[in-house]
């Protein structure tokens, strides 16, 4: 398991990703070439993959991310030290909090 700033990212077995995902539309990657995983709304800073692979949004109101490597790759943050990641799946979760009334993905 893996940390940077409010986004975490879980190993998962290929076996654990649903079979949809394969034909799913992939995130495009920004203008960079980087998968971004979370960008910042008021700096605008961006955790993000670079390296070969792919990213697909699952539905629901927080939309957690699946991030495929098959070749490994590193997180990367403008403010963070980057972290390097083996080959695999992974679930990419951002960081949430409660607010009267309601819970939202926590703002950078």
């Amino acid at each position: 398991m893996y940390r940077q700033g409010d986004v975490l990212i879980v190993p998962v077995t290929e076996e654990a990703v649903p079979p949809h995902v394969a034909v799913a539309p992939k995130e495009r990657r920004d203008g960079r070439g980087r998968l971004v995983l979370a960008l910042g709304e008021v700096t605008g800073h961006a955790h993000a993959v670079v390296g070969p692979g792919d990213l697909v949004r699952e539905p629901g109101p927080f939309g957690p991310l699946l991030l495929h490597l098959p070749q490994g790759g590193r997180v990367v943050h403008e403010e963070h030290a980057a972290i390097a990641l083996p080959k695999g799946w992974y679930r990419v979760i951002r960081q949430r909090e409660y607010v009267p009334g309601s819970v939202r993905i926590v703002a950078d």
